[in-house]
């Protein structure tokens, strides 16, 4: 696997993770992790062969929280986010952020608007702006953006 973070050394804690493949999940004990150039190569449990190793590859491995990345100042997690109220500048819930995706130029928030909709925007501080999680909302700077 290749970390998108470039940090690789939480994963060294592992003990057991989700692999979730085409909507089956299936929990796996660590046998090994080993550092191969800037990719890990992770052995599991009952996975014994490149043949049964081949039948995942592309699957998500899914770690718990207690496992994850340190986070620098102004950093998030995409779990995180979900959920979030999107807010206007007086304060108007405009809709929640069901996700945030990778577009050809950078992330996109995905947004639900309270009518049903849903919209993309870009995850940019050009049109998000203060983000509490413990208020559980993000303020939107720029709401045509949602139109």
């Amino acid at each position: 696997m290749r970390p998108l973070s470039g940090e690789t050394g939480h994963f060294f804690r592992l003990e057991r993770v989700t692999l979730k493949q085409h909507g089956k999940e299936e929990p796996r004990d660590v046998a090994e992790i080993v550092t191969q150039g800037d990719s890990l190569l992770m052995r599991f449990s009952g996975i014994d062969s490149p043949e049964a190793a081949a039948a995942f590859t592309g699957a998500q491995i899914i770690a718990g929280r207690e496992y994850a990345a340190p986070l620098k100042e102004g950093e998030y997690y995409v779990e995180d986010l979900k959920g979030l109220k999107v807010v206007n500048g007086e304060g108007e819930v405009l809709g929640h952020i069901t996700d945030v995706v990778e577009g050809g130029g950078g992330q996109l928030a995905e947004v639900k608007l309270l009518a049903g909709e849903t919209r993309l925007a870009p995850f940019r501080k050009e049109f998000f702006g203060d983000l509490s999680l413990a208020e559980g909302k993000i303020a939107l700077l720029e709401p045509w953006i949602l139109e």
